[in-house]
């Protein structure tokens, strides 16, 4: 019998920190101008996690496209990753998934059986997200990748921006960070025990939940948490928002292993590409290891979102009621740049 393939072992780099360099990412779409159409609610002016595209009074269009190469050996897994990491950005502009097309690229040489497997994960993600997966693109390709162009819905008047941020927000997240330095870990062979199972539950947990928690509460910025690492998108609402965000690395949730790998030193390559990106922005007071997670890649991360301070009680009780997590990291203020407050 042949040996069974490793996924990992396919990809240069796997899951969000395979992603495009979030400042050369700003460089190429700098020159692309948005069609001036009134109905487009947010395109690339400022760009956001999705597009929203009003229809009527009552109902606008999300829609996103994600995928990546493996981060996990299981097929299955895999494609329950990369589904879910693509639906999240629809859960984060405030929308319900409805429709997803796949966007595959596999190595004719692997078992079709092992793509089956991948397209049977991202299907269980999508009908949890209580959308539908209707077809989809394959390429040949030498590198695996996954993942989803999706469409929800949303109310106009409940699109949720990255730009909404107001000086007085206490900021929240809703998963713990540390994804890329454990699957990093992992591909060296230094994962602690447990601690690539942690962050293999923590990235197939859609969003979905936490996002109907927080719409009745009315957030003002929202985000989620992916490749540019948590610096990364605060640096992004900061800038859309015209305010200064800061953080407390000691409050930052992390992933069983994930400080014990950055103790280590080791750091994926999506670690330099946030730094480059958002360090200029950034003024920190954190110890490395704190930097690191701060910075590092996350794939399918959780919500990032700012609202009242004084709504903080609300908040933690609706969200424990819900059975979900949810930390506060830091707090909006007037001014500008994002800083990463001790220890």
């Amino acid at each position: 019998m042949a040996a069974p393939v490793e996924l990992t072992s396919l990809a240069r780099a796997g899951g969000c920190a395979a992603k495009y360099s979030a400042a050369r990412l700003e460089e190429l779409v700098g020159g692309l101008v948005t069609a001036d159409v009134a109905d487009l609610l947010v395109g690339l002016d400022p760009a956001d996690d999705a597009a929203v595209y009003r229809l009527d009074d009552d109902t606008a269009l999300v829609f996103t496209v994600d995928f990546f190469p493996p981060v996990v050996d299981d097929a299955h897994t895999f494609g329950r990753i990369a589904a879910t990491n693509a639906l999240n950005d629809v859960f984060a502009m405030g929308g319900k998934p409805l429709l997803a097309l796949s966007v595959t690229a596999f190595p004719e040489e692997l078992p079709t059986a092992m793509l089956g497997e991948v397209l049977a994960g991202a299907a269980e993600a999508t009908r949890a997200a209580g959308a539908i997966l209707a077809g989809g693109h394959t390429i040949r390709d030498d590198e695996p990748k996954y993942g989803l162009a999706v469409v929800g819905t949303v109310h106009p008047d409940g699109v949720w921006r990255k730009s909404d941020a107001r000086p007085g927000d206490a900021l929240f997240l809703t998963k713990p960070l540390g994804t890329g330095l454990v699957l990093q870990a992992a591909r060296e062979g230094r994962a602690p025990a447990g601690a690539l199972e942690a962050a293999t539950e923590a990235m197939v947990e859609l969003n979905g939940a936490a996002a109907d928690v927080l719409r009745t509460l009315e957030p003002h910025a929202v985000t989620d948490v992916t490749g540019f690492g948590l610096l990364g998108h605060a640096h992004e609402v900061a800038v859309r928002a015209g305010v200064g965000i800061s953080l407390d690395a000691g409050a930052l949730p992390a992933l069983p292993g994930a400080l014990e790998v950055a103790e280590l030193g080791i750091r994926t390559g999506g670690d330099r590409r946030n730094r480059e990106f958002a360090g200029p922005h950034v003024e920190s007071s954190a110890t490395p290891a704190l930097e690191a997670l701060a910075y590092d890649p996350q794939t399918a991360g959780g919500l990032l979102f700012t609202l009242p301070s004084e709504r903080r009680v609300v908040l933690e009780a609706a969200f424990a009621a819900a059975g979900l997590g949810v930390w506060a990291v830091g707090r909006v203020s007037a001014g500008s740049g994002v800083s990463l407050d001790g220890p």
